[in-house]
């Protein structure tokens, strides 16, 4: 298996005036890709990943989005300063799991390309600044269709 899927965060009503972008790449070696203003309204990222069948039969996330190490995958969005807005008073990283995709619903997705992968995280921390870390609460990852474009 060597599955190209398209990937969609929605970051709920991150607070205003605050840069949120994708990172691609790790290290010191990344750029920030579809850095965006908040307008204090939900934000979108969408990107693509591969994913190949680990010796166990686990399917292991591949890509230039991907972070962590195979059982622990996740993508980051870099806020504030990290995101490149060297004025902001953040600085920091929101780690988005890429666990519990099933084997299943990547073959579903195989089968349709007028679907994506989902999550919907919430972009208000508890000190009511930019959410960071790993998400918590995560719901997960769930189908939804590609928007028209």
């Amino acid at each position: 298996m060597n599955q190209e899927l398209t990937l969609k965060i929605i970051l709920e009503r991150p607070p205003a005036g605050v840069d949120f972008g994708l990172q691609k790449g790790s290290g010191n070696n990344y750029e920030v890709l579809q850095k965006q203003r908040s307008p204090g309204e939900d934000l979108h990222f969408t990107f693509p990943i591969t994913v190949k069948l680990a010796k166990d039969g686990s399917p292991n996330f591949l890509g230039p989005f991907v972070q962590g190490p195979p059982s622990q995958r996740f993508v980051y969005i870099n806020i504030g300063q990290s995101a490149g807005q060297y004025n902001s008073a953040w600085n920091r990283r929101l780690k988005v799991p890429l666990t519990g995709i099933a084997l299943e619903t990547i073959n579903e997705l195989a089968t349709n390309d007028q679907l994506l992968l989902q999550a919907t995280v919430p972009g208000t921390g508890k000190d009511n600044g930019p959410n960071c870390a790993t998400v918590k609460p995560f719901a997960g990852w769930h189908i939804a269709k590609r928007a028209a474009i």
